[in-house]
């Protein structure tokens, strides 16, 4: 048996991918006020900042070409499955996913690695950059090196750049009455990283809908004339939902039967494999939230902290299931049927 199949990278990580985030309520009392600081109008306009919590930063620099703007963004995390390789290849897909939930196409990236290096050999290291490169290679964007530092707990992501549309971004404040909300990634990725840090259970179909690039879904959201979307990471689907709601100022109704989740999602919640972020993301939201006749457990599932989801669209697109709509605000920002 070699290193690389003894050790359990989940062991050495107080959470796992995007359940390991800031909580929601906690992040924003920290960035509170930020946004007024802006950014200098002589270097850039910014088109998507701070404001709303959206998912990368948008610029259209002075002089640029019609149709052009940067996209920026950066995202990392503790490992979320015990295979190096795959987790490269995880965290990749995440990073490179806040470029495609504004609509752009990611074009440059650089490796953000954290290592103990006195604990872990390098070659673990070594696989999990490949598994990054993997998934660049594959989403089309060339990776430039990066920066890394000695760290008491292995962290690993990128640095993004893209070019996007300026006058055909997805934004997350731009939904309104009427428009159908859509999935296309089941839930249930949080839930069964929990288990399978807790039992060393692989789950090779969640693996495989975490390293699957939202590339051709944000195309598909262009495509059929989208203007709001997000992506669903580490504050769950309720999460981020109530962050789009909240920014386009209305109401989101869910209709949880239509919400598809991964095989075992359920079963897992049931025998307990609940990480905290989850629990905190349903906190969050709880106050904002009309749950209707949800059970325990499908309040938890909509709230499971996922690690490289899915985009949410405020539209249609093929081949994806509609899980509800944004109707006039009101009381809730959220409704649950």
């Amino acid at each position: 048996m070699t290193t690389i199949e003894r050790q359990r990278l989940t062991q050495y990580a107080h959470g796992g991918g995007c359940a390991c985030k800031i909580p929601p309520g906690e992040l924003e009392e920290v960035v509170s006020g930020l946004a007024a600081l802006g950014s200098p109008a002589q270097n850039a306009e910014l088109l998507i900042g701070l404001d709303t919590g959206d998912d990368a930063a948008v610029v259209r620099l002075p002089g640029a070409a019609d149709g052009m703007a940067v996209v920026a963004t950066a995202d990392f995390f503790t490992p979320v499955v015990d295979d190096p390789y795959d987790w490269g290849r995880i965290a990749a897909a995440n990073a490179l996913s806040d470029v495609y939930a504004v609509g752009g196409r990611p074009l440059v990236a650089v490796n953000l690695l954290a290592w103990p290096r006195d604990v872990l050999p390098f070659e673990l290291a070594r696989e999990v950059l490949r598994g990054g490169l993997h998934i660049a290679t594959e989403a089309g964007c060339h990776v430039g090196g990066g920066h890394s530092v000695d760290d008491v707990e292995p962290k690993y992501g990128m640095a993004v750049t893209g070019v996007a549309d300026p006058e055909l971004l997805l934004r997350n404040d731009r939904g309104r009455p009427g428009m159908p909300l859509t999935l296309t990634k089941p839930l249930g990725v949080g839930v069964l990283n929990n288990r399978h840090k807790a039992t060393g259970e692989v789950f090779e179909h969640a693996v495989a809908a975490m390293v699957a690039l939202n590339r051709e879904a944000s195309a598909a959201a262009l495509d059929a004339g989208a203007v709001c979307a997000t992506d669903v990471t580490g504050f769950g689907l309720l999460g981020h939902l109530y962050k789009l709601a909240r920014a386009s100022g209305v109401t989101a109704v869910v209709d949880a039967a239509a919400v598809p989740y991964l095989d075992g999602a359920r079963e897992a919640v049931a025998a307990g494999y609940v990480s905290g972020g989850t629990r905190r993301n349903l906190d969050w939201v709880a106050s904002h939230t009309d749950f209707g006749g949800a059970d325990e457990d499908t309040r938890l599932l909509l709230a499971d902290a996922q690690t490289s989801g899915g985009l949410l669209i405020a539209g249609e697109i093929p081949g994806a299931p509609v899980i509800g709509e944004l109707v006039p605000a009101g009381e809730h920002a959220l409704l649950i049927r």
